[in-house]
C-alpha cells in the first residue's frame, strides 16, 4: 500500500503527461507523442490480423478442407499466451515495432478468425441456395451472401481483437521500444513512479474504450443502418 499513488498526484500528473507546466522532467508533455506511436502500432498489427484472419475464416467456415487443413495449427497455437512468444521473437525478428507489430498481429488474429468461422458457419443454408438459382459464382455467394450474413459474428470478433491488442502492446513495447505508453509504463516501473504507471494504464484504457467506439462508429456507417451491432 505503501507504493499506491494518490489520487491527487495521479491527476496531477496525468496534466503533466499531458500539457506539461507543473514538473517539467521529461515526461511533462509527451503524452500525445506515446499515445500516437503505442496507436500507430495497435492499429497496424489489428489491421493485418484483420486481412488475414477474416477471409481465412469465413473460408474454413464453408469449407471442410480448408478446415481441416487451418484449425489444427490455430487451436494448437491459440492457447500459447503473448508472453511465452517473446525469446523467440527476440531471436527470430529481433527488437524493435517489427516484433510488437507481430505480438499485436499474432494476438488479435485469434478472435478474429474464430469469429468469423461462428458467423459464416449459422449463415441461413437458403440464401445461399436462393443466390446461386439466381446464378450467382462461388465468389459471389461468398462475397454478396456469407461476408454480409456473418458480419454480426465478425464486428464481435473485431472488437474483442481490439481490445486484446492494447492489451498485448504493454508487453509489445517492452521489447526494444523507447516511444510508447507501453514503454512509458516499463521505464515508470524501473524509476519507482508508481503515479505515472497509473496514468499509463489510465491513457491506454481511455485510448482503447474510444478505439472501440470508433470502430463500432465505423461499422454502423458502412452497414448503412443495418443491425451489424447492438
Amino acid at each position: 500500500m505503501a507504493f499506491l499513488p494518490y489520487p491527487g498526484d495521479v491527476a496531477l500528473t496525468l496534466w503533466d503527461f499531458a500539457f506539461g507546466g507543473i514538473k517539467n522532467d521529461a515526461f511533462s508533455g509527451e503524452l500525445w507523442i506515446h499515445l500516437a506511436a503505442s496507436a500507430g502500432r495497435v492499429f497496424s498489427g489489428f489491421l493485418i490480423a484483420a486481412a488475414i484472419a477474416v477471409p481465412l475464416g469465413i473460408l474454413m467456415g464453408r469449407y471442410r478442407a480448408v478446415n481441416a487443413l487451418f484449425d489444427p495449427a490455430i487451436n494448437l497455437l491459440r492457447p500459447i499466451p503473448a508472453t511465452a512468444w517473446v525469446p523467440l521473437v527476440l531471436l527470430i525478428i529481433g527488437i524493435g515495432d517489427q516484433a510488437t507489430l507481430f505480438l499485436i498481429a499474432l494476438s488479435a488474429f485469434f478472435p478474429i478468425v474464430l469469429g468469423a468461422i461462428s458467423g459464416s458457419r449459422q449463415v441461413p443454408q437458403r440464401l445461399i441456395e436462393g443466390a446461386q438459382m439466381l446464378g450467382t459464382s462461388r465468389a459471389g455467394v461468398i462475397t454478396k451472401v456469407v461476408l454480409p450474413a456473418s458480419a454480426p459474428a465478425i464486428v464481435n470478433g473485431l472488437r474483442i481483437s481490439l481490445g486484446l491488442a492494447w492489451v498485448v502492446l504493454v508487453l509489445g513495447e517492452t521489447v526494444g521500444v523507447r516511444v510508447g505508453l507501453g514503454a512509458t509504463i516499463s521505464l515508470a516501473r524501473d524509476i519507482v513512479r508508481t503515479d505515472l504507471i497509473v496514468v499509463g494504464m489510465i491513457c491506454i484504457g481511455a485510448a482503447g474504450f474510444l478505439s472501440d467506439r470508433l470502430l463500432i462508429w465505423a461499422f454502423r456507417l458502412l452497414s448503412r443502418g443495418r443491425p451489424l451491432i447492438k
